[in-house]
């Protein structure tokens, strides 16, 4: 409401510019109102309740019968009371989660009646109101309403109306550092209820716990398995108690419970089985960075050991404080540059020219500037016109910054919540620059691994298909560079890989066949580059326009590209190297035949010349900048090495990077 003000011709000044804020705010208020409750309603408030009413009659048993004294202060305190890692009581670690304000209109603890007086201790002693606190009644496991029974007591008895979200609060779980902010976001953001799950470790048994599968591409869950017996399925993604229901799937909850009135069926896992299964309720799945572990009906032990096992874990991060990923640099043997064209290529890791990203943990994120490749200070006027007409004006730190966006954009949309830290990024690479040999992709991709890392992304969240098609979108989408698939799917993979881009795979699943060929036997391999080069991405001319237009020569040329690649494969798997340097030849002669030697430039000829004239094959690995010569004599490549250094040329022996063959 606007106050009135009595307006004296003394304070003139003061008057105007207080009837000016009111004038404003009399005609701003309501734009501004309308924005607070579009953005309230946009994102509502829900319920949070948190289960505590397990007993566990084993675990208390253990510790009432232990006769080291060690547990002796532990006798008769509720699971979800007893210490979790680093002693802190596992209760605190979930209500510091919770307790935010912004989010939850209310946070609901629901407890058993001998416990009760436990919890409403803890609850004076940690600002949780104990109004809010819910007694089931229950004093022995027999009597217990069962994890979805005190569910139902909740919503019954508080007149539940919202979205809520229901968690064991008896579970340890590896990091706090997660942001319940991001579970809630995503689960505004789907259309249907939301169920967490974690990747399993090897040495945890599916049938210990909820096993959900999930649909790679819109993160539905499509089955819930509840303790599946070995074989049921493959999936290693387990779910626990800490789901998002909609207040429209609330009413589904005393349906359940008047099926299935029997007191082993009131698990959550059971009713999420029905849930989805029975019922086909959309429920969609997200990935949290952390590990859980019930504290159910275990032993003394079991518990102890869980303990030891977060500990570890805890350890084991603190000592993974500086991770450091490389990813190399690649050279086209054959097909290029057919792979932006629905093409086929062949194409080789090699060990001698790499790019280093290093990530280490901070206060707050940082992207350090390559001092040679992002330089700010310069010696004179003439030394930042020398460096950036050799250099150009974007380095690496545009890649770094970029590759973070979309990776925090794909896992906001895959649903996998990130650990809530910051890190500082630095890189260093020795690949030359604009001579096509992809040093730019080598950057994301080796960023794309320490990213990982640092968020502990597993090959399910990201498959290596998905991976190499996440970074040439950030360089296409975000940096706007002209590239195709074939470099980053390499440089992911590694070693000699064959890669077909066909239209209908590409548009179908996003991603082209990819087959690793074998490299044991390959014969000498040089490359040679500009010591000068100009920007590599020039060298396309007009041939895109000309092949989205139809023109029936590029249109075939492509093609034909593919079909020396589909020779190339067969060749290598014979181990006829000698074909495989005629179709290189013939690789290049059908480029120049539609690039035009005008847009390929005089220097990239003088190279091919060069290694055809001392008995090499040679073809460009990329875009232009460099040569590759493939040689079976070595007194010709000695001489080769002699004529291209005469010209000014940088030229090396290849060192193949086979990567894993097993993969």
């Amino acid at each position: 409401m606007l106050q009135c003000y009595h307006l004296h011709s003394s304070n003139c000044l003061n008057v105007n510019e207080n009837l000016f804020y009111h004038i404003c705010l009399c005609f701003l208020w309501p734009v501004i109102h309308s924005v607070i409750l579009s953005t309230t309603l946009s994102n509502p408030m829900m319920l949070c309740i948190l289960l505590v009413a397990g007993h566990g009659a084993k675990l208390e048993e253990d510790i009432k019968n232990d006769t080291t004294g060690k547990y002796s202060n532990l006798i008769g305190i509720p699971k979800a009371l007893l210490p979790g890692v680093d002693g802190k009581l596992i209760m605190d670690y979930w209500w510091k989660v919770v307790n935010v304000r912004q989010i939850f209109s209310e946070v609901y603890l629901v407890t058993n009646a001998d416990k009760y007086k436990h919890f409403e201790r803890w609850a004076t002693a940690n600002d949780f109101p104990v109004e809010n606190i819910v007694n089931d009644g229950s004093t022995t496991p027999d009597t217990k309403l069962g994890a979805v029974g005190d569910f139902e007591l909740v919503l019954r008895n508080k007149n539940v109306d919202d979205d809520v979200m229901v968690v064991a609060g008896d579970m340890l779980f590896e990091d706090q550092n997660f942001d319940i902010s991001q579970v809630v976001r995503y689960f505004h953001y789907k259309a249907g209820d939301l169920a967490i799950y974690y990747e399993m470790e090897q040495n945890e048994a599916t049938t210990s716990r909820g096993i959900v599968e999930v649909d790679v591409t819109t993160n539905k869950i499509l089955h819930f398995h509840e303790k599946p017996e070995p074989g049921v399925t493959n999936s290693r993604l387990a779910s626990v108690v800490f789901y998002c229901l909609r207040k429209s799937t609330l009413a589904t909850v005393s349906s359940y419970l008047q099926e299935y009135p029997g007191n082993g069926t009131r698990t959550f896992g059971k009713y999420m089985s029905w849930l989805i299964n029975d019922k086909k309720y959309d429920v969609y799945g997200m990935k949290l960075p952390t590990r859980f572990q019930l504290i159910g009906q275990v032993s003394l032990t079991d518990y102890q050991a869980r303990l030891d096992y977060f500990s570890d874990l805890k350890r084991q991060h603190a000592r993974k404080r500086l991770i450091t990923s490389r990813a190399y640099a690649r050279i086209g043997l054959m097909g290029n540059p057919s792979d932006g064209f629905y093409g086929k290529t062949i194409s080789l890791s090699i060990s001698n020219f790499w790019a280093d990203v290093t990530i280490m943990e901070s206060e707050k994120l940082v992207l350090t500037p390559h001092p040679l490749n992002d330089p700010t200070t310069f010696g004179s006027l003439q030394d930042l016109h020398g460096i950036s007409r050799k250099e150009g004006y974007l380095g690496g730190l545009r890649l770094l910054q970029a590759t973070c966006k979309k990776f925090y954009e794909y896992c906001n949309d895959k649903g996998i919540a990130l650990y809530k830290k910051n890190f500082t990024l630095s890189y260093d690479t020795n690949i030359p620059r604009q001579v096509g040999l992809a040093g730019s992709s080598a950057i994301v991709t080796a960023t794309l691994k320490c990213l990982m890392q640092f968020y502990n992304l597993s090959e399910t969240d990201l498959p290596k298909p998905v991976r190499a098609s996440f970074i040439l979108n950030v360089e296409t989408d975000e940096l706007f560079i002209n590239a195709g698939l074939q470099d980053r799917v390499v440089q992911v993979y590694e070693g000699l890989m064959y890669m077909d881009f066909s239209k209908d795979l590409l548009e179908g699943r996003g991603y082209g066949n990819y087959e690793r060929l074998p490299a044991n036997d390959l014969p000498h391999i040089w490359v040679a580059y500009l010591s000068d080069p100009s920007d590599s991405g020039k060298i396309h001319s007009n041939v895109r326009q000309r092949y989205d237009a139809g023109d029936t020569e590029v249109c075939e040329a492509m093609q034909k590209f593919a079909e020396y690649t589909e020779k190339a494969k067969s060749a290598i798997l014979e181990s006829d190297w000698r074909k495989v340097a005629e179709l290189m030849n013939a690789n290049f002669d059908l480029r120049q035949q539609i690039y035009t030697e005008s847009c390929l430039g005089e220097a990239n000829l003088k190279m091919i010349q060069l290694g055809r004239e001392y008995g090499s094959s040679t073809k460009f690995p990329g875009s232009g900048g460099a040569v590759i010569g493939m040689c079976f004599d070595l007194n010709k490549l000695s001489d080769v090495k002699q004529a291209m250094q005469s010209q000014g040329f940088v030229v090396c022996e290849v060192v193949p990077n086979l990567g894993n063959q097993a993969e």
